[in-house]
């Protein structure tokens, strides 16, 4: 009886861990969707910072100082 219980704990634990992969694996692809649309935002918007640039744009290397500073 001793090794049917601890068969099916097991069983159980197993079970468990199917259930957190799946839910792991659906995690995970999410996240990749989000990061394919976050890569193609940061090419647009590369892409429009060298537009801006060829139309005469300059881009400021550092953040300008408050006049109260």
């Amino acid at each position: 009886m001793i090794d049917a219980d601890r068969v099916i704990e097991l069983e159980i634990k197993s079970a468990y861990q199917e259930d957190l992969l799946q839910e792991l694996n659906t995690v995970v692809a999410k996240q990749q969707v989000q990061i394919e649309r976050l890569e193609a935002t940061c090419q647009l918007l590369h892409e429009r910072i060298k537009s801006l640039q060829n139309m005469g744009f300059t881009v400021a290397a550092e953040p300008e100082i408050p006049p109260h500073y």
